[in-house]
């Protein structure tokens, strides 16, 4: 009986490695040769998924629920604005129109979607590096808005790593540091 339940951990423990290790933005790959607008932006994108999938591993509903104050936002709150935010990034790439509506979702889900639309983003700037004529398109309290791309890097993707930070401050607060061995700089983590 013994050896069943620790068959039975040990194939947990796995799957949940498995499902892990399928999130990019484990760590950071290598760099381009030259530097262009594509690859710089790919690049941001590239960090901001690094930041993004350690500061939100292994948190707990502690973590995701805490808040500094009562009228402080949660971390869970923060994570679905990220997601949002890429969303309207994903949007914009694809000649949509983004309406800020979004329906509810786990964490899991919130992780794992930012996740791969920000790898997504990165496919598409490799298919399309001449995103400077996609434009920004939303609608915001029944007003069609319209900006260029530039808006998507000083607004969406910019804001995305802001509330990153947040969620690495809060988890902090709440007794759960990030993971020892991230390093943003690197973009490896030495575990």
């Amino acid at each position: 009986m013994k050896n069943v339940y620790v068959l039975l951990f040990a194939l947990i423990t796995m799957t949940m490695n498995a499902q892990q290790q399928e999130l990019p933005y484990a760590e950071i790959g290598p760099y381009q040769d030259e530097f262009t607008a594509h690859t710089v932006l790919s690049r941001m994108v590239e960090g901001l998924g690094y930041r993004f999938y350690w500061a939100t591993e292994s948190l707990t509903e502690n973590d995701l629920s805490y808040k500094p104050s009562e009228s402080g936002r949660s971390s869970m709150h923060a994570i679905e604005h990220i997601y949002g935010l890429t969303e309207m990034v994903i949007h914009a790439f694809e000649g949509k129109q983004y309406d800020f509506s979004q329906d509810p979702m786990t964490f899991e889900e919130l992780r794992s979607g930012t996740l791969m639309n920000l790898k997504k983003m990165q496919e598409m700037l490799a298919e399309n590096p001449d995103f400077a004529n996609m434009p920004i398109k939303f609608n915001y309290n029944g007003q069609d808005m319209v900006f260029p791309f530039w808006h998507a890097i000083n607004g969406p993707l910019s804001d995305a790593l802001w509330h990153t930070g947040q969620v690495v401050m809060l988890r902090r607060a709440s007794g759960n540091p990030l993971p020892q061995g991230v390093n943003v700089f690197t973009g490896k983590t030495m575990m």
